[in-house]
């Protein structure tokens, strides 16, 4: 029976939707955090305010290979490794701190599984960035989006990789020592290859978390600035869906474990940036505004994950659509205007 759960990064947004889960299922929950990002203070005392002492919060940096480190995964039957630099942007700017959090800080959480007696399930949190600019994928523009001049269920994991990015680059490495200490260790590993998610508990920047940042702008009634012509799409995922798929892969481990899986909205579930200002703008009742600049390097016109193969390793797929999770997320963020004001 699984009962106690690690959760690096456990005080950011995914980290702290998956904690709540648990805890309001009767599970022990511990946090690692080094609560670096906006928003971290808040999303703990809301988890301890709803929870109380089953929450064990731990401050911390997986870029230490320390004790600390090693004695909370002896103790963990799943440990979920969300802990992560997370901007493309600022890969670039500081590519050495990007390597050392994502590169190291998950070799480091890979090394304490396996050094640990008790060799808990990992289910590591990677990036749909590890396929690159997919250049050779022919693009359409219309009207309001670019799409994929082939009909297709979109990008599988059978795709090359292609490390693009420092951002790319580490999480990548990650994603692969991820893999592969399943094969060289025997070793109960899964990766999700993730793309969009967004939901409540969701501080998003310029840099990271388009669809919360876009929502915040929103409510605060003020303009956005656009990368590209608006139309670039992807999948988008609310975060209860990513949370049935990270239940679901664990409770059927023998059959999901030393494999990587994409993990979107796919193919029904997409959105161009332009489609989400129309959702927000009915959302809000106004106009939000934006201005158009260059476009990000990397930056891909169109990602859809194909989410196929987790629909038949573990019975998985999207159950919120995005004009009902956007709504979800507006509301919340309604609800909360004080924690952004700030921002």
């Amino acid at each position: 029976m699984k009962d106690n759960y690690l959760i690096t990064g456990g005080a950011g947004f995914i980290g702290t939707n998956l904690a709540d889960h648990y805890l309001a299922n009767s599970n022990r929950v511990t946090i690692l955090d080094n609560f670096s990002r906006v928003g971290c203070e808040e999303n703990v005392r809301w988890l301890q305010q709803r929870h109380g002492d089953r929450l064990a919060v731990v401050k911390g940096d997986i870029r230490r290979a320390d004790n600390c480190l090693l004695e909370l995964v002896e103790n963990a039957d799943v440990v979920f490794h969300l802990a992560g630099q997370v901007t493309v942007t600022r890969s670039v700017l500081n590519p050495r701190e990007d390597f050392e959090v994502n590169a190291l800080g998950t070799f480091n959480v890979l090394e304490a599984v396996r050094l640990s007696g008790a060799k808990p399930i990992l289910v590591n949190s990677s990036t749909n960035k590890v396929y690159g600019k997919m250049a050779d994928l022919e693009v359409n523009e219309g009207d309001s989006r670019h799409a994929y001049t082939r009909p297709c269920e979109g990008v599988p994991e059978t795709r090359p990789l292609d490390l693009y990015s420092p951002y790319g680059c580490s999480k990548g490495i990650g994603d692969q020592y991820t893999i592969d200490y399943a094969r060289i260790y025997g070793l109960n590993t899964i990766v999700f290859r993730q793309s969009c998610i967004y939901g409540s508990h969701q501080f998003g920047t310029e840099d990271q978390g388009w669809v919360a940042w876009f929502a915040i702008r929103a409510m605060q009634n003020l303009p956005v600035t656009i990368f590209g012509d608006g139309k670039q799409v992807r999948d988008v995922l609310y975060i209860d869906d990513l949370i049935a798929a990270y239940d679901a892969a664990i409770q059927d481990i023998a059959k999901t474990a030393g494999q990587a899986y994409n993990i979107g909205g796919g193919p029904k579930n997409t959105l161009s940036l332009l489609e989400l200002i129309r959702l927000l703008e009915h959302q809000f009742g106004r106009r939000l505004e934006y201005t158009l600049a260059e476009r990000r390097p990397g930056d891909q016109l169109v990602y859809i994950s194909d989410i196929r193969k987790a629909k038949a390793k573990f019975g998985w797929e999207p159950r919120v659509g995005p004009a009902e999770g956007v709504a979800k997320l507006a509301e919340w963020l309604r609800q909360n205007e004080r924690l952004f004001a700030k921002l």
